[in-house]
């Protein structure tokens, strides 16, 4: 898959642009008519849209981990979010490999924006990147920097108004999902963000003359919730225009109970239909707003002349329900909602097309070390750039696995979604498996379905070996309980062994 660059071949720079909980269903490259995003707009239609890219888990910091180092969740060890921390570590171990290091030696100016979340303590700086630590999941309004940008602009002081909570269960307040936001749009921590990423590109700039490329992220902290929003993104969609998700006609018969007890710990039920219209038009207008700064750092990479030199990558780390499913946030139920994200890559000199290829989050990492002429032997991913511009087949794989390791309380799953089917192992709880052709909503558990019994036992093999083959240890689980036949079954730690020896 990888193609090193050809000596006096030109690095491109990389811009990656990345928002946190971001549902594909909010954007026109995956279909939607009503929201307005010209700018990433601009980058689909230089590039390649993939419209099956997956995180290979939903969930903040494991994610981003992945991203950064191209190895899977449970190799690097970052399992949760240290706000929510169930007995996880809360850095990554030392001597990982990570795409920073790579083009760092390669001679690339490395930059950093936004949302980290890699760990407690050790921000972007510890892993090569120029730029601010901002720790945690959420926008820090607190920030020292943002509020002496807000004086030096003579903005007014962040301050939001018509907060709206859920219900907790005991029937007071719950978490705030939404607010307005007494400020105008260039006085925002998303615009802020953005003058900081053209100050790092104007940066950039001025070294690319003697040939050093650059590497600039830009990770938003939304759409993630709560929305906090000035009037003119709060009310910019109308409610009336929302088609509510099929799967808020979950009654999870034949689910695990957890999902049931995590839409009673979100307070999903209580809102009503047109409340949740309202909810879902403000995320819509949460995420315009970020196209608008992503338009405003593209703007700027024109006016330096640099948009033909630059390689852009537009993801997520995971989606969000809102809703759907009568769930919110994230959590320990592995559907489309959060673990499908956007995926869009436009490379220099590249043309414009559509992927339906199984690619996941880590597959970027990769692409960036192939873009840079380097080696992708250290990371799990594929490079994309056989795909890009490409509508028609490839050689590539056939399914997916995800995994997940808890959040607010530790909780094993694993997935294997192949191009009809998903099965999710579930060691608390009944397993789930469902026939996204018959039913794309993923409302009925076909786990203990007789006319399935066959593909099912078919699917948990599959996903035994490849976690065998990972090194994943919860192959074991399958092993003794997944239906595994004892001549196939192999202790984990020898593909390990086989693989690095």
């Amino acid at each position: 898959m990888t193609a090193l660059l050809p000596p006096g071949a030109r690095r491109p720079n990389i811009l990656f642009l990345m928002t946190d909980q971001h549902r594909v269903d909010t954007l026109p490259a995956y279909g939607n008519a009503i929201v307005k995003t010209p700018a990433l707009d601009r980058i689909a239609r230089r590039g390649t849209v993939f419209e099956r890219c997956y995180t290979p888990t939903a969930i903040c910091t494991p994610a981003r981990a992945s991203l950064l180092t191209g190895l899977h969740p449970f190799e690097h060890g970052l399992l949760s979010n240290y706000e929510w921390n169930s007995g996880h570590r809360e850095e990554l171990p030392d001597g990982l490999p990570t795409f920073s290091a790579a083009l760092g030696d390669a001679g690339y100016a490395l930059g950093h924006v936004g949302k980290w979340h890699v760990g407690r303590h050790r921000g972007p700086e510890f892993y090569g990147f120029a730029g601010q630590h901002l720790p945690g999941a959420l926008n820090p309004y607190d920030d020292e920097d943002y509020v002496r940008w807000l004086a030096e602009h003579d903005f007014p002081p962040f301050a939001v108004h018509d907060p709206v909570y859920t219900r907790a269960v005991d029937g007071g307040r719950g978490h705030l999902l939404a607010a307005r936001l007494d400020q105008p749009t260039e006085a925002t921590f998303e615009a802020y963000l953005a003058d900081r990423a053209i100050e790092l590109l104007r940066e950039f700039a001025a070294g690319t003359g003697d040939g050093k490329p650059f590497s600039l992220s830009l990770h938003y902290f939304g759409p993630h919730l709560p929305y906090l929003l000035p009037d003119e993104w709060y009310d910019r969609y109308d409610p009336a225009d929302v088609t509510l998700p099929a799967s808020m006609a979950e009654t999870f018969a034949g689910k695990p109970e957890v999902q049931r007890t995590y839409s009673t710990y979100w307070g999903a039920d209580g809102f009503d239909d047109d409340q949740w219209r309202k909810l879902t038009a403000v995320y819509w207008g949460y995420v315009a707003m970020i196209d608008q700064q992503y338009g405003r750092v593209l703007d700027e990479l024109d006016r330096l002349g640099l948009t033909d030199s630059t390689a852009v990558f537009v993801t997520a780390d995971h989606g969000e329900f809102t809703g759907a499913h009568r769930l919110n946030d994230k959590g320990p139920a592995m559907y489309e909602d959060i673990y499908r994200i956007p995926g869009i890559v436009s490379i220099p000199g590249g043309t414009p097309g559509r992927s339906d290829a199984f690619v996941s989050l880590i597959d970027f990492t990769a692409t960036m070390l192939d873009l840079a002429g380097l080696s992708t032997a250290g990371c799990r991913g594929a490079s994309l750039v056989p795909l890009l511009g490409d509508t028609g087949a490839k050689e590539w794989r056939g399914e997916l696995v995800g995994e997940f390791h808890g959040h607010h309380f530790p909780y094993a799953q694993r997935m294997l979604r192949t191009e009809r089917y998903k099965l999710v192992v579930n060691p608390e709880g009944i397993d789930e498996f469902y026939d996204l052709e018959s039913d794309p909503h993923e409302l009925l558990n076909a786990i203990r379905v007789p006319h399935y019994r066959d593909t099912v036992r078919e699917l948990r093999r599959r996903l035994y070996r490849e976690l065998v083959a990972r090194g994943d240890r919860f192959a074991q689980w399958l092993a003794f309980m997944g239906d595994i036949p004892e001549d196939e079954r192999v202790r984990p730690e020898t593909a390990v062994e086989e693989r690095i020896g």
